[in-house]
């Protein structure tokens, strides 16, 4: 076989390493195949001086790759699976997820663990589950909204007087930055985004060649894990900016979801777990979404999402 594979992507350094590392897969098995990276400007790379709760809509570093890849621009797509939203434009899908890479949240700060920071320490994060959950543990804590790429955030520590940054530990490890970690915070401490951690390649579900093609790059156990994750987040009608969290961690055929749902400022919260088979893992992602709903938290998102067009209408909350 010998084709031009055309792979879009987002320009941040962490995008690159990523499309870079599935063209290395691709090039190592089929050394026939031509492989170029397509460079992409997503909105979500636009807009940095707005918190990415506040900018609306689902899609935001992923929406104009799709467009390309529709316009047969590019043929494939790497994207974080945090990224990624549960529903695609008609004709694209996701066929792999690849193998996960520590799912954990990371804090960088000064040398002190999360239980040793100062009363009111400012930590700087992009994400409202994850401001939600640390402030469950320390509602003495100012959060404090970062965007931009992982280099721009972890300079932020210091350019913004923050006690502390938190951010995605797969990120800091694919780009080498391990060594700036504190400590890895534990899942039960904060929960990972949906999908965090893995990469998914979406492509033209007609194309039936290409979609074989790239088929060993599919991770079942992850694919099964983020599955469950992402089935309770569409259940729970989230975006990727609304402070809901999941973690699926599979053992044998056995998988173990746990789902969170809490407000903004983490004063209610709703939390829990289910087990079953693996190969059941839509059913428990379904499941567990439903369970944490019905137990309060329909109505913590309802207000999270009035909160939210109050602020895109610039009405006072």
């Amino acid at each position: 076989m010998s084709r031009l594979l055309k792979i879009g992507t987002r320009s941040s350094p962490l995008a690159l390493w990523q499309a870079e590392w599935v063209s290395a897969r691709i090039r190592e098995r089929y050394p026939d195949i031509e492989v170029t990276l397509v460079k992409i400007k997503t909105t979500g790379d636009i807009i940095l001086d707005v918190p990415l709760a506040q900018v609306g809509g689902k899609g935001l570093f992923v929406k104009e790759i799709e467009e390309a890849m529709l316009k047969g621009d590019v043929d494939i797509a790497v994207h974080s699976m945090k990224d990624v939203p549960t529903v695609f434009p008609t004709g694209l899908g996701l066929t792999c997820i690849t193998k996960r890479e520590d799912p954990r949240d990371a804090l960088i700060s000064r040398g002190l663990s999360f239980a040793d920071l100062p009363t009111g320490a400012r930590i700087g994060t992009s994400a409202l589950r994850r401001q939600a959950q640390l402030l469950v543990l320390r509602p003495d804590l100012e959060m404090v909204v970062i965007r931009g790429n992982v280099q721009t955030r972890l300079g932020k520590l210091e350019s913004e007087g923050l006690d502390a940054v938190v951010l995605a530990a797969a990120g800091l490890k694919r780009l080498g930055f391990a060594d700036r970690v504190t400590e890895y915070l534990p899942v039960e401490l904060s929960l990972p985004a949906i999908g965090q951690g893995a990469l998914g390649i979406e492509c033209r579900l007609d194309d039936e060649e290409l979609v074989e093609l790239i088929s060993f790059l599919n991770d079942p156990e992850t694919q099964r894990a983020v599955g469950a994750e992402r089935a309770f987040l569409l259940r729970c009608e989230g975006g990727c900016q609304v402070p809901i969290a999941a973690f699926g961690e599979t053992e044998g055929d056995q998988l173990r979801l746990t789902g969170f749902i809490s407000s903004v400022d983490g004063t209610r919260t709703v939390r829990g777990n289910i087990s079953g088979p693996a190969d059941s893992f839509l059913s428990l992602g379904t499941e567990l979404a439903d369970r944490l709903l019905a137990d309060g938290g329909r109505e913590i998102l309802s207000e999270v999402y009035q909160r939210e067009l109050a602020v895109e209408q610039d009405i006072p909350v």
